[in-house]
């Protein structure tokens, strides 16, 4: 069953639309990627994954970062490293699900087991009338200065709505 489509169904009627947007937001669809260190048990690699804003529909976010292989990686509970790199873009026409707030944690997905988490950041830049994506990751004891930004401008006459 399709990540949706048991989101929707666990969902309580009320809560159908807000469960589809969080589902949404939880998915990444993975569209690449390169072997950076052969393993037996599973090569490292650097991969490159598509994220639909759901609060912006027309913008997707394109995230490489690597991940580990090895035995650890095929369980799920190798730390994969920090560095990621983010680039944004208009994919169809802008449009807003409704008001935005001035700074959004978007997409959250773990890097470990427990303890590192990558974050895609969406800051409304009104003046210049741009979306500018921030990527990080964050530990519970450390977290990593590591980072990359991105930005979408959006067409002019259109105004961003802010809550």
């Amino acid at each position: 069953m399709k990540s949706t489509r048991l989101c929707a169904c666990l969902a309580r009627p009320l809560l159908a639309c807000a469960s589809l947007v969080a589902c949404a937001a939880a998915h990444a669809e993975q569209i690449g990627s390169v072997n950076t260190n052969f393993r037996v048990t599973g090569s490292d690699k650097v991969v490159v994954e598509a994220y639909d804003d759901p609060q912006v529909p027309g913008v997707t976010c394109y995230v490489s970062r690597a991940r580990t292989g090895g035995v650890k990686g095929t369980l799920g509970i190798a730390e994969d490293p920090t560095e990621a790199s983010i680039a944004c873009r208009q994919v169809g026409p802008i449009s807003f699900a409704g008001p935005l707030k001035q700074q959004d944690d978007v997409f959250n997905e773990r890097m470990s087991f427990l303890f590192k988490t990558l974050h895609v950041v969406r800051v409304v830049d009104a003046k210049r009338n741009a979306l500018v994506y921030l990527t990080y990751s964050d530990r519970v004891v450390s977290g990593s200065a590591k980072n990359s930004v991105t930005a979408v401008p959006v067409p002019a006459g259109t105004t961003i709505p802010l809550r």
